[in-house]
């Protein structure tokens, strides 16, 4: 398996969408081709086409959560994201592989990989920071969601904003205390769209105090 095999494959099926190829086409063919050779899904991931990137990073993602898949090749995985970052310039690209492809990998070892890329001067690398914690929510737990919230919680960039609190919106499933304390800390001061994101689950009362607190900024 190839990367130029992926792209002449995705060729074929895209003559049926003429108006664009739909992202679960994309995220079937990498699945067919999850066993391509890493040094193969890189050369993918360094194509100027936005679809083959996402297939790239589908291919590592659909690795990462294949339970065959050894400790070295996880290894390898996590490297090849974190080292070509560069070409995983997307919002919709971090999503789809942070929480298996480094957050899984990283559940078990060292986080501070985490804190460096949410000080990164790229927006896409805060965004990764954030996304990976989605895999250690799913394991209960929280901390370092709402640490690196903490660094990213005045980020400028729009898609940062939105994955802060859509992620402390998920931490705070699992602790709502926890999150309420958060927010009024920063409720204030904190970009709105991250504040909304964040208090999405919250019975109308309680969404209604916080944007109240917010207005007041």
């Amino acid at each position: 398996m190839t990367a130029a095999e992926f792209i002449d494959t995705l060729k074929i099926i895209g003559q049926d969408y003429p108006k664009g190829i739909p992202k679960r086409e994309i995220f079937s063919l990498s699945k067919e081709f999850q066993y391509m050779p890493v040094s193969e899904v890189i050369n993918l991931l360094k194509t100027e086409d936005a679809d083959h990137r996402l297939g790239a990073v589908s291919i590592l993602d659909w690795k990462a959560r294949n339970k065959k898949t050894t400790t070295c090749e996880k290894s390898e995985i996590y490297s090849a994201y974190i080292e070509n970052h560069t070409y995983i310039d997307d919002w919709g690209m971090v999503d789809r592989a942070a929480p298996y492809v480094v957050g899984g990998y990283l559940y078990d070892k060292d986080r501070k990989p985490l804190y460096e890329l949410a000080k990164s001067t790229a927006p896409m690398e805060r965004r990764t920071a954030i996304v990976s914690t989605y895999y250690f929510i799913r394991k209960n737990e929280i901390d370092d969601t709402f640490k690196i919230a903490e660094l990213l919680v005045n980020d400028t960039e729009h898609f940062v904003q939105t994955a802060v609190g859509s992620w402390l919106r998920e931490a705070g499933k699992r602790d709502e205390d926890r999150l309420k304390a958060f927010l009024n800390k920063h409720a204030a001061t904190m970009p709105k769209v991250t504040l909304r994101f964040a208090i999405e689950k919250f019975a109308p009362q309680l969404r209604k105090h916080y944007l109240s607190i917010a207005k007041q900024s």
